[in-house]
């Protein structure tokens, strides 16, 4: 029973990573969809998160306003650390029951896209990280093209998690995600048949 972690820095291209397995029939279970899900109007973490920053945070429709939120937590490390606590316990809750669910299921093998994987201190719930790694440089770009952001925008994101350099020197495999999509995945299924999972 394998449990894989996948993380990376914000566009460094984890979800490049992530499709690729669902393509190749594995099952992937991503905190950002699960931080989504918590984030709902019926979840408990969306009373807390709104008494927490207040209605002006709710789209006329009651959902929230998630690039608002954005907005406040990226540069507010105090307001980021809350949001961080209401948020991260729903969603390990919730990965921990999609992994059950996957072993049950017979499957031998799950990964777990975790962007704060090392932030968060959750590498006890893999027994392996792969690491996705870009150029610094290349990261910048990607983020402002990706969210239509200023460089200054795109940096403090980028600077609000662990440098890349030292998740590479942590993982037990790194993916050079510099170059085409082709050379990503065939680094991927060198990893995965060199640990005789695929």
């Amino acid at each position: 029973m394998n449990t894989i972690g996948i993380t990376g820095g914000i566009s460094s291209g984890k979800s490049t990573i992530s499709n690729t397995l669902k393509e190749w029939g594995f099952t992937v279970i991503d905190a950002d969809v699960q931080a989504r899900v918590v984030a709902q109007p019926n979840q408990e973490a969306y009373q807390e998160i709104v008494k927490s920053f207040g209605s002006e945070i709710l789209l006329p429709d009651g959902h929230i306003n998630r690039s608002m939120l954005g907005e406040i937590i990226f540069n507010n490390k105090e307001k980021r650390d809350l949001l961080n606590s209401i948020v991260h316990p729903a969603v390990r809750k919730n990965m921990l029951s999609e992994k059950e669910k996957a072993y049950k299921r017979g499957e031998d093998t799950v990964f777990m896209d975790i962007p704060l994987l090392y932030e968060s201190k959750l590498t006890h719930y893999v027994e392996k990280v792969i690491v996705v790694y870009v150029d610094p440089s290349v990261q910048l770009k990607r983020l402002m093209e990706r969210n239509q952001l200023t460089e200054e925008d795109a940096l403090s994101r980028i600077k609000a998690q662990l440098p890349l350099e030292d998740k590479k020197k942590w993982a037990d495999a790194v993916i050079d995600n510099n170059g085409t999509i082709d050379e990503t995945k065939q680094q991927l299924k060198k990893i995965l048949e060199e640990w005789n999972i695929l």
